[in-house]
């Protein structure tokens, strides 16, 4: 057990801190540290940042069928195999840290914190962090369009509903993607008008809508071509909320001070109509 204590390695205590070592190893481990405490205490700080890693990204934590299924179609053959022969030995060490991290990432995916969003990471980290940093941004840029302009009377919106075709093909222009004004007459509101604004520093389009008790509520678009595509996500501050997805190259955004149930009707009907204007290229 001695001998055991004294062959801790920096690879034992990072599996130990990503949780996959089994229940006799953790204990050895537990031990090791007691008797070590400058490095138990990096491995707490190891696990702080772990915990904060986790709560960053837990408003991005979701469960897709397809994320299982890119677990249980990776094959062990796509991982890159340490060379024993090469540098006589010498990059064995290298090599299986590599795996370890790659093992330590899939596992943080799999248990669902990062899910969607930590595991491609492995794949494109300059791109996803983009895109993750895009995705981060579109409920609070909605937010503060709607908290300045939704409570503005006269000078709400830049073109009116009076010209709502000229409002479609400019900011369709601007964005460089076909736009489609939702219709959500059936839901109690009408249009007011848009304006352009920027999203993520690019040209983007705001509509606004109002109810027959002056209730307000917007829908942000904004273009970034980094974008992966997102089912429905709600993100809520101060009262406000906002429902938004991302579909291709844009994101989109319904934000307002309305009941929940509510506006998640308006958002779901917004992603009809707006797919259904892309489609035939309105």
């Amino acid at each position: 057990m001695t001998e055991d204590l004294n062959t801790v390695s920096e690879d034992d205590l990072h599996a130990y801190v990503d949780g996959l070592l089994t229940a006799r190893e953790r204990d050895r481990i537990e031990q090791w540290l007691e008797r070590n405490p400058a490095r138990a205490e990096e491995v707490r700080q190891w696990q702080a940042q772990a915990v904060d890693l986790r709560a960053l990204f837990a408003g991005y934590a979701r469960s897709d069928a397809r994320d299982r299924a890119l677990l249980s179609n990776s094959s062990h053959s796509d991982l890159p195999q340490p060379n024993p022969d090469k540098n006589n030995g010498k990059d064995t060490g290298s090599a299986i840290r590599h795996l370890r991290a790659v093992a330590a990432g899939l596992a943080l995916f799999a248990a669902g914190g990062l899910t969607g969003l930590y595991a491609p990471a492995l794949l494109s980290a300059d791109r996803d962090s983009r895109a993750i940093e895009t995705a981060d941004s579109l409920p609070r840029q909605a937010q503060s369009a709607f908290l300045v302009y939704a409570s503005e009377v006269r000078h709400a919106v830049e073109v009116g509903a009076d010209e709502q075709s000229h409002l479609a093909s400019w900011l369709g222009k601007r964005l460089d993607h076909p736009l489609s004004i939702p219709d959500l007459s059936s839901l109690g509101f009408s249009l007011v008008g848009g304006r352009l604004l920027p999203v993520n520093g690019k040209a983007g389009a705001m509509f606004m809508y109002e109810d027959g008790t002056g209730r307000r509520l917007t829908v942000l678009l904004g273009r970034n071509d980094d974008n992966r595509e997102t089912s429905f996500r709600v993100d809520s501050a101060d009262g406000v909320e906002t429902f938004y997805w991302i579909d291709g190259p844009i994101g989109y955004a319904v934000t307002g001070e309305v009941p929940r149930n509510l506006l998640q009707q308006v958002a779901r009907e917004c992603y009809r109509q707006f797919d259904r204007g892309e489609a035939t290229g309105s």
